[in-house]
């Protein structure tokens, strides 16, 4: 529990000040090395890891993921992103082979092992990850100002006992509200403006609202 409280002190911290998630934020990163992808990869990673969401919110989430919340959806989008996305892997996700396919991210042995390797707070790595430990040990503070975002750049937001990640997805904002119904699968997808003028203001991603901590990106992304 200390380890916790401390972590939520120090992200706390670094939503009141402009300095200190980027400090905070570089030192995740140097204490997570790990492999990198080049630019070209980057882009085609994010292309898919969008094509991922979109698929669970138009077609329904795949059986294959489990643990259904916000951190869950950025786990599966991600680790699904980085598989080889040949005629098995889209007949098993549901999603057609056609032009709209974004180019394949062709990894190196080192780069496709970034699947399923999550650090998690306490340093060890393991297939499984909370929202807190996916920005403060996996990712990296890119700005506070929405619109410094790229495509498949996670927004977090710390509402004190709860952490909540969203997707960027460029012209809508993805998330999973962390319950399921037989009649809601839990996932949303909202325009920037539309959340920007959320009645409960906790969830603007506004830099004066202090439960958001900013807009972060994955720390193998280039």
């Amino acid at each position: 529990m200390t380890s916790r409280r401390s972590c939520l002190r120090l992200l706390a911290a670094g939503a009141a000040l402009a300095v200190m998630p980027q400090a905070w934020a570089l030192r995740a990163a140097v204490d997570t090395p790990g492999p990198q992808l080049s630019q070209t990869q980057s882009r085609a990673f994010q292309a898919w890891m969008l094509r991922i969401v979109n698929a669970q919110i138009e077609r329904g989430p795949s059986p294959r993921w489990t643990h259904r919340d916000c951190a869950g959806l950025v786990r599966f989008a991600v680790n699904e992103a980085l598989a080889v996305h040949d005629a098995k892997w889209l007949r098993a996700n549901g999603i057609a082979s056609d032009r709209r396919l974004p180019p394949e991210v062709e990894l190196d042995a080192a780069q496709a092992g970034l699947r399923n390797r999550w650090v998690q707070l306490d340093g060890s790595v393991g297939h499984f990850v909370t929202a807190l430990a996916l920005v403060q040990n996996n990712s990296r503070l890119v700005a506070r100002e929405i619109s410094q975002a790229l495509p498949g750049d996670l927004l977090f937001y710390d509402q004190g006992d709860e952490q909540h990640l969203m997707v960027w997805m460029g012209a809508r904002i993805a998330y999973h509200t962390g319950t399921v119904t037989p009649d809601d699968t839990g996932l949303r997808a909202v325009d920037i403006k539309q959340l920007m003028n959320w009645k409960d203001t906790r969830w603007q991603p506004a830099p004066n609202n202090p439960n958001f901590a900013g807009v972060y990106r994955l720390s193998f992304l280039s």
